[in-house]
């Protein structure tokens, strides 16, 4: 058995609960800031935990590639042109942008790579 990239195992277990038959996961990784609670990558779509909703309610929100237009990978520079310690990326679906920030440039081009390349060979 593959093992599978994740930052905790709670994340990790809840992606693994709501996987449907034939699905696998890739990666889970934890998120900071408002809004994301995790990104969890299986070869079928993007699950995301959304943390915005008013009451301390929250979503699992799954994007299926087939509906992503495009992804992106934002980095903060430093004043010496070095890269910062967090990054983000932007899922295109469309309708609306999903935005997930890392702590770390290495998980969010991990995503990053991993979500385009199954859009890629997905459509």
């Amino acid at each position: 058995m593959t093992q599978i990239i994740h930052d905790r195992p709670d994340q990790l277990a809840q992606i693994n609960a709501g996987l449907l038959q034939g699905e696998t996961v890739y990666a889970v990784y934890d998120c900071i800031g408002i809004g994301t609670g995790f990104v969890g990558i299986t070869n079928m779509r993007v699950i995301i935990q959304d943390k915005s909703f008013v009451g301390n309610k929250l979503a699992i929100v799954s994007v299926p590639y087939k509906n992503i237009r495009s992804v992106a990978m934002f980095s903060n520079k430093s004043m010496m042109g070095r890269f910062a310690s967090t990054s983000t990326i932007g899922i295109d679906t469309g309708s609306s942008i999903k935005e997930a920030d890392f702590r770390g440039d290495d998980k969010a081009k991990h995503a990053h790579d991993l979500i385009l390349w199954n859009v890629l060979n997905t459509k």
